[in-house]
């Protein structure tokens, strides 16, 4: 497959030439899917707590004879009672589950996949600012048309043009070590400099 590459200034860079096997694969849904639900739960925290019966401070002492009219109770840390413990609430936890790695590099191409599919893949020639200054970038995306986009640099992203994008709202720069489904499918442009493309083909080699 062959893509145009483009410059910050919207000129032309020529084009390059990549694989089938990332870029054109036909797009599964099932894929995307199980791996958007692997990040999200691996994102949880899990540290929502409830307090149980056995970590209330009422006493525990035995309330009410066990015989002689009434109900047969325990201690007022019961969770019928006010004040009492919680019955089946939830502890700290792991919400993560399992997703073998190589349904994890396939879900990344198939991400790649739908963005070319879609003609929302666009190749950069690079990502350098002389100054930081968010205003001028902001124009510069405007003209580009760049309103929801995520751009991947290669192992380090310019530290001018990182600062200048980073309050700019619906724009992510991410290096490629940081590249993932979610970050890809939640933005509607996904731009690539040369450097993330050569990395992408190196790490599928």
């Amino acid at each position: 497959m062959e893509l145009q590459v483009t410059t910050l200034e919207g000129k032309s860079a020529g084009k390059v030439e990549v694989t089938d096997a990332v870029f054109g694969l036909e797009v599964r849904p099932d894929i995307l899917h199980r791996m958007v639900r692997y990040q999200q739960l691996k994102a949880m925290s899990g540290t929502h707590d409830v307090k149980n019966r056995s970590e209330g401070a009422l006493t525990g002492k035995k309330f009410k004879k066990q015989k002689g009219g009434g109900a047969r109770h325990g201690d007022r840390k019961a969770p019928q009672f006010r004040g009492g413990g919680r019955a089946f609430g939830p502890t700290p936890r792991s919400h993560a589950i399992d997703l073998p790695k190589k349904v994890r590099a396939l879900a990344l191409k198939h991400a790649l996949s739908a963005k070319a599919q879609a003609g929302s893949l666009i190749v950069i020639d690079s990502v350098v600012q002389k100054e930081a200054k968010t205003a001028a970038l902001r124009t510069t995306f405007g003209k580009l048309a760049w309103a929801n986009a995520l751009i991947i640099d290669g192992a380090n992203v310019d530290q001018n043009f990182a600062l200048a994008a980073r309050n700019i709202p619906n724009i992510d720069v991410l290096p490629i070590q940081g590249i993932n489904v979610v970050s890809i499918l939640k933005r509607d442009k996904l731009v690539l400099t040369k450097a993330a493309l050569e990395a992408l083909e190196a790490r599928f080699a």
